[in-house]
């Protein structure tokens, strides 16, 4: 708040004439009564006090907020893999032993459609009803692996035949081009005339365990 100094200036206005004396009297009246107390304010403008049922509703309301946060995070509502979607996933092939024979954890994930024959069929079916990051094991008995051991694919080959005769000794890989498809086997056996190949693939008649993971569904 300004306060303005007021000019000492003579306006030539008489007090007595104008009355003010009284009114001067009547101000120091005023200011000199007894100070009177403040009657207190009606309840009526009080703040009114919040009902239970409204701290109960906000407690229900921040508990199921919390719920859903929780279920997206988890992935419950997220899609699972279903016959033909293109998946990716890593992997882990062992022996019953523990034995790894194949792994890659660490590298690219394999990419193929589920439920195909694009790989064995208990590997290709595994996945389906998985969801995008989750684990699991299995086991597979070798007709849903690599198939039994089928005695008709052990073949015997003339010494002639490889072009490479100083190197023929068991547990060499060998392979052929029949019918322009590339035939990989391992010789089991020889004499000095010929040579037993098994053509079956090198996991035939195997129980394998997988590890597995799934990293998209595409």
């Amino acid at each position: 708040m300004h306060f303005m100094e007021i000019e000492n200036t003579d306006s030539g206005v008489n007090l007595a004439d104008e009355g003010v004396a009284e009114a001067v009297e009547d101000a120091k009246g005023v200011v000199g009564a007894k100070e009177q107390p403040v009657e207190p304010a009606s309840n009526s403008g009080a703040r009114k006090a919040v009902p239970k049922n409204a701290y109960i509703a906000v407690a229900v309301a921040i508990v199921a907020v919390a719920a859903i946060v929780l279920i997206l995070s988890t992935g419950v509502f997220s899609p699972a893999v279903a016959a033909g979607d293109n998946v990716s996933v890593y992997y882990t092939g062992s022996f019953t032993n523990g034995t790894i024979f194949s792994s890659n954890v660490g590298g690219s994930p394999v990419s193929f459609i589920a439920g195909s024959k694009q790989l064995i069929p208990g590997f290709s079916n595994a996945v389906i009803g998985m969801k995008a990051g989750q684990n699991k094991t299995v086991t597979l008995p070798p007709n849903e692996a690599y198939g039994p051991v089928n005695a008709s694919l052990f073949i015997s080959v003339p010494v002639s035949r490889f072009s490479n005769r100083s190197n023929l000794s068991v547990g060499r890989v060998v392979t052929s081009v029949i019918n322009g498809t590339t035939v990989e086997g391992i010789i089991i056996g020889s004499n000095s005339s010929n040579v037993i190949v098994d053509l079956n693939p090198p996991l035939a008649g195997k129980t394998l365990v997988f590890s597995i993971k799934v990293v998209k569904i595409n």
